[in-house]
């Protein structure tokens, strides 16, 4: 396809999910082709995080995928040494290959592939993809949410009494959240997956800790905006992207009308 084809394609209202979509896939069964391997792994420079060289390799791939069909945008991902002229592009894929490589690496079932466009600081269409659950969570702006071609909307609850939580266990199990009524669930490893399980309203509420980024949460934030709810810091302001500091604070995730109730127990505990 010549590149200015390429281009004229890429302003097309449905353009970007479709190409997200088909790339997360092939990024996941790249992925798959990974797992369970004795793989070469190390530490990032924060001795915190690690990679492994299937991270690289799907990124390298994304990268090479996304790129060639539309040139003009800016790339951010978590793999990939940052260039600065994303902040120049009107739209940026923002990336993470394997989101929950601890998860990936021990062999658990919840590691996703991230991928979404970014166009005047907030996500514009969005894939999360869950290769060993075989789950396809898509959204576009103003589009709705989707799971596997099915819309989906977050819960209805308006009551943080009774509300399931997932979040890590520093909050799940503080005695002032329990005293609240929420009920503690399962921890995932990918904060993107803990947030489009909202978006399809298995759980109530998701909770991270201060220094997500970018990549952790793009495409999964549209996702949950689509299917209904929100995703905000602990004073209620929803997030923007591809600005020169990649790093966000403390987040919930909830329906619209549970989110403020639930900032009211949960801010002073998260900040």
């Amino acid at each position: 396809m010549p590149v200015a084809e390429r281009h004229d394609r890429a302003h097309e209202p449905d353009a970007d999910i479709d190409l997200l979509e088909a790339a997360a896939r092939q990024a996941g069964e790249l992925a798959l082709g990974y797992f369970g391997q004795g793989l070469e792994t190390w530490f990032k420079g924060n001795n915190k995080s690690p990679v492994s060289e299937a991270d690289i390799a799907v990124d390298r791939f994304l990268a090479d995928r996304l790129l060639t069909e539309r040139p003009d945008y800016g790339w951010l991902s978590e793999e990939t040494a940052d260039d600065r002229a994303r902040l120049t592009c009107e739209r940026v894929f923002i990336v993470d290959p394997i989101d929950g490589t601890r998860a990936f690496l021990a062999g658990g079932d919840e590691w996703t592939v991230s991928v979404a466009v970014v166009e005047g600081g907030r996500p514009v269409a969005g894939a999360v993809f869950c290769p060993i659950r075989k789950e396809m969570f898509t959204a576009r702006a103003g589009g709705g949410a989707f799971l596997n071609g099915s819309r989906i909307t977050v819960s209805d609850r308006l009551d943080v009494s009774g509300a399931t939580l997932t979040g890590p266990h520093s909050i799940v199990a503080n005695t002032d959240v329990l005293g609240a009524g929420f009920q503690k669930t399962e921890f995932f490893r990918s904060l993107a997956y803990r947030l489009v399980v909202i978006a399809a309203g298995r759980i109530d509420v998701g909770t991270a800790r201060g220094g997500p980024s970018d990549w952790d949460l793009a495409a999964a934030d549209l996702v949950v905006q689509e299917a209904g709810g929100a995703l905000t810091d602990v004073d209620g302001n929803v997030l923007t992207y591809n600005r020169p500091r990649t790093g966000h604070p403390a987040l919930i995730a909830a329906s619209t009308g549970l989110i403020g109730p639930v900032r009211a127990v949960l801010g002073d505990i998260l900040r």
